[in-house]
């Protein structure tokens, strides 16, 4: 009779041993998106903190009342808004949600240069991004935004030492900015159609646009449109019309 040897069969086989080479690839990835994480999450407390400390609820009394048009077109009992004090001309959703105008598009209100109606604008764009989910967005778009930017380092640095650094920033602040001429169009779309039911129109929107280059200072004047985060003000014009006259008819 033949022998047959059992030497040969594991009846609890050893476990498989990790590939290491696939673990030191995988680790500088997770502490990348970890780096991206903790960035984000500092940004978000310096934008709190920062918020909080220079700023206060907005007194204008002509601009509230246009507010209370608006929360009563939202069916809401109010629309918080706050002065955030800084020279600046700009509107802001801060990723808490509450609503903010500078106390430099103020001063440019003082001074004549805008009106109420345009203003009112601002802060109906601005609740667009709010409503639309565009703060939470922009929060996971920055965290991508750092991913990307360092994972296309480390490998751009491979080929092309020095300056992978920076195409690879480049190619993520591109990425960023197109997110967010997107999320730009979305809520001027929302402003617009907020404004038309609240009865101030769109027209105020439309001509704080042809404003917003003297006012800022010509920002992003020179810069590529693939790299600017805010869409041309033309196309932002061009947009609002052609949805007043998709829905209007």
């Amino acid at each position: 009779m033949r022998k047959v040897d059992f030497s040969r069969f594991e009846l609890f086989p050893a476990p498989a041993k990790p590939h290491v080479g696939n673990m030191t690839r995988i680790i500088p990835v997770l502490l990348m998106v970890a780096y991206a994480l903790l960035s984000l999450q500092f940004s978000l407390w310096r934008t709190k903190k920062t918020l909080d400390a220079n700023s206060a609820p907005l007194q204008d009394r002509d601009l509230l009342a246009l507010t209370k048009r608006m929360a009563a077109a939202l069916d809401v009992p109010e629309i918080k808004v706050n002065l955030f004090k800084i020279d600046a001309v700009n509107g802001l959703a801060a990723p808490d949600g509450r609503i903010f105008l500078t106390s430099g598009f103020l001063a440019r209100k003082a001074a004549g240069e805008v009106s109420d109606e345009e203003l009112a604008s601002v802060i109906a764009h601005e609740l667009g991004h709010v409503a639309l989910g565009h703060s939470r967005r922009r929060m996971i778009d920055f965290a991508g935004q750092n991913t990307v930017f360092l994972l296309l380092s480390a490998m751009l640095n491979r080929f092309v030492p020095f300056v992978g650094v920076w195409i690879a920033r480049i190619i993520s602040t591109a990425l960023m900015a197109r997110l967010s001429r997107r999320d730009e169009f979305e809520a001027d779309a929302w402003a617009s159609a907020l404004l038309i039911k609240s009865g101030i129109g769109t027209a105020p929107q439309k001509a704080l646009f042809r404003k917003l280059g003297g006012l800022t200072g010509g920002a992003g004047h020179g810069i590529p449109a693939w790299m600017l985060s805010h869409p041309a003000a033309d196309d932002r014009i061009a947009a609002i019309e052609a949805n007043e006259a998709r829905w209007l008819g």
